[in-house]
């Protein structure tokens, strides 16, 4: 079995310039890039990114609705109440008119 044995510094630099050029050269091998794919992609980018858009524009129309529809329904419950006080208050008077005729009544048989 062999012994380990230290790499110089002149290994080590030219374990180095090695890999520099193995990533040059791999660099070198990649295909240029399609202006037609990168147009595509840019288009679907933009076609994501509108759809994204609209989707928060949606949503934010429908949140906006829903607190629409909540301030309508607080405010035709608030109008419910008022209208039933006004019945209730109604409903005493015509009490009190017919309470007061009967007892005019009673005052005219005399």
């Amino acid at each position: 079995m062999a012994s380990y044995k230290e790499p110089t510094f002149q290994d080590r630099a030219a374990l180095s310039a090695d890999a520099k050029q193995r990533a040059l050269a791999k660099l070198k091998a990649k295909p240029p890039v399609d202006p037609a794919v990168v147009a595509a992609r840019a288009a679907a980018r933009e076609a994501k990114e509108a759809a994204e858009a609209k989707k928060r524009e949606e949503k934010k129309l429908a949140i906006e609705q829903a607190r629409l529809d909540k301030l309508a329904k607080a405010e035709a419950a608030e109008q419910a109440i008022k209208d039933a006080e006004q019945a209730a208050i109604q409903a005493e008077i015509d009490k009190k008119a017919a309470r007061d005729a009967r007892y005019a009544a009673r005052k005219a048989k005399r």
